[in-house]
């Protein structure tokens, strides 16, 4: 397993130097100059060119994206130019509060759609399987944004369950964290339903059909004992791969969630350092998030023996 495991973070590697290298000479092409920003009004040729050099933006690119490099590999990911702040924690901090939204989401969908596939495979071309089917299909075709919007107006507005703005940290308040946390989870658990129970149910009807299914029917089996104990398994192995494929692209696009309701988190954070032409940051947050993909697919491949009687690590 560790050969396996060294194999597969020397593969992720170039991944993220490709990645680091793409999101540090494409941002340079965003229009607007982040010293002009920060000086606003009342820069003048002579402060401009003062606080290019002070942030290090008078030198060629190659030499500023290898002094970059050289800043990561030491763990220094630099300093906003906008506040200061060192990028790093900056970024831990928001992550904390991203992860949180999107792991319960994940699990909360996982718990519901995985079940509900398999029902709807098990009885298929039944009532209950076309309905099943359809309100996936409903919750796929829903952009994010626009549920969110619609959650917003139902459960906040109309009839003020909820809150509509804001964020308090659970550390701070468990009852008021969770009452701000309850939308956004429930917006993305709502779309991801969607996803994973079509893909449950896939990979259920593809099992069924296999020749160890019809064998445990014909010893007498009842068929929950052969749909949880002997099918549950093989079928659920494609949706662990596609679980880990969602948790991470939710922690690369939860901006629009985070946008929609006003929530501290990475996403947010990238956001508003786009707008504010903010190098590190947007460099921090970018390659952040692709390091966090490339881990989460290789514990997913970490855990698929566990799934997947057929599958080692070697």
């Amino acid at each position: 397993m560790g050969r396996f495991i060294l194999t597969r973070i020397a593969m992720g590697l170039p991944t993220l130097l490709i990645v680091a290298a793409a999101v540090f000479f494409l941002i340079r092409l965003i229009p607007g100059d982040p010293a002009s920003l920060m000086l606003g009004d009342m820069a003048t040729p002579e402060t401009l060119a003062a606080l290019h050099r002070d942030l290090g933006l008078d030198r060629p690119l190659p030499l500023q994206f290898m002094h970059w490099i050289g800043q990561i590999l030491r763990g220094d990911f630099g300093r906003s130019i906008t506040t200061g702040q060192a990028v790093l924690p900056l970024i831990l901090d928001r992550f904390a509060i991203s992860g949180t939204i999107v792991g319960v989401a994940v699990a909360l969908a996982a718990l519901i759609a995985v079940p509900a596939g398999m029902v709807a495979a098990w009885r298929q071309n039944s009532a209950l399987d076309l309905g099943i089917v359809t309100i996936a299909t409903l919750l796929l075709s829903v952009p994010t944004f626009w549920l969110g919007l619609l959650l917003l107006l139902l459960f906040g507005l109309e009839l003020g369950w909820l809150p509509v703005i804001g964020y308090v940290s659970i550390w701070e308040s468990a009852h008021a964290g969770l009452a701000y946390l309850a939308l956004p989870v429930m917006t993305l658990v709502l779309h991801e339903v969607g996803v994973i129970v079509r893909m449950a149910r896939s990979s259920m009807l593809e099992v069924q059909r296999l020749d160890y299914i019809t064998h445990a029917r014909a010893k007498g089996l009842s068929e929950p004992v052969v749909l949880w104990r002997h099918a549950f398994r093989n079928a659920f192995a494609p949706t662990w791969t596609l679980l880990g494929l969602i948790l991470g692209n939710l922690l690369g696009g939860i901006a629009v969630v985070e946008v929609v309701f006003t929530i501290p988190g990475l996403g947010r954070l990238l956001v508003d350092a786009i707008f504010a032409r903010d190098y590190p940051v947007i460099q921090g947050c970018l390659l952040f998030i692709a390091t966090s993909y490339v881990l989460v697919n290789l514990i997913v491949d970490l855990c698929y023996p566990v799934f997947d009687p057929r599958v080692t690590l070697n």
